[in-house]
């Protein structure tokens, strides 16, 4: 799981004209896959020698910037086929990409009149619906969940870990008349459900994995033809994908968004 944007909702970004969010979210992978995960991951890596040690990160492939402004030396064509074969590989890996993207204007007009400055942190916010709708899939598989934040700073993580064991004990920290409509995990079952909470770093093949699909499911929520979106999409990676009416799943939760499209549960 890992992270995309500011926590705190009276965050003032300069420039406006771009979608100001917070997003937890990642993958989802099952413990008897996550050896061929991770040695896609390596094999993708020693294909691309200029990587060396350094970790895949979103931001510094989009903006060849850092430890990846090698591909700004590169041939255009040479540069395709590595945005190409690093796209092939996220579809190819057995993954299921899942989310909570908080859109940051629409949590204040929704919210700010009523709470003021008691309203949560949008790190609570995304945290306990990622980790209920993860819970969920989970549970529908008759599976457990382990739950793997990046590490951050000790207190982010102590923040964390507390939400973590406050769904494990509780259940849903939501209104229940208003959440009752998406079908929460009880205490009980959430309790059944949740295994683990342990941090990892991004020297974790799947950490890395969870950072480049976090930055497409976030531009999805405003802009649905966003390219790999579309992709991640189609190729039924998303955990939208695996949403019936009966089995009550929910997909990836696009929170106070402006376009009632992203507010319809899937």
């Amino acid at each position: 799981m890992d992270d995309s944007g500011s926590r705190d909702p009276d965050r003032n970004p300069k420039d406006k004209q771009f979608p100001d969010w917070f997003a937890l979210g990642g993958v989802v992978v099952h413990a008897d896959q996550k050896d061929a995960v991770d040695s896609e991951m390596r094999h993708f890596r020693l294909a691309w020698p200029q990587i060396a040690d350094r970790p895949l990160r979103s931001y510094d492939i989009r903006n060849q910037k850092n430890g990846f402004n090698w591909l700004q030396a590169l041939p255009d064509a040479e540069r395709d086929r590595f945005y190409d074969e690093l796209t092939a590989l996220i579809l190819g890996l057995p993954i299921t990409v899942l989310a909570c993207i908080v859109d940051r204007p629409g949590y204040n007009a929704r919210y700010m009149q009523q709470y003021g400055p008691r309203r949560w942190t949008l790190c609570r916010t995304a945290f306990c619906i990622a980790i209920e709708r993860a819970a969920k899939l989970a549970a529908h598989h008759g599976a457990r969940l382990r739950v793997f934040p990046e590490m951050s700073d000790i207190p982010t993580e102590r923040q964390f870990k507390l939400y973590y064991e406050e769904l494990r004990t509780s259940g849903s920290p939501f209104d229940a008349a208003r959440s009752a409509k998406y079908g929460p995990l009880n205490a009980e079952a959430m309790h059944r459900t949740l295994f683990e909470f342990r941090v990892k770093t991004k020297k974790s093949l799947v950490m890395q994995l969870a950072d480049l699909v976090l930055w497409p499911i976030c531009k999805g929520g405003y802009n649905p033809s966003f390219a790999v979106y579309r992709q991640l999409m189609e190729a039924g990676k998303l955990l939208d994908s695996h949403c019936t009416e009966e089995n009550g799943l929910l997909g990836i939760k696009y929170s106070c968004f402006p376009t009632p499209e992203a507010q319809k549960p899937a």
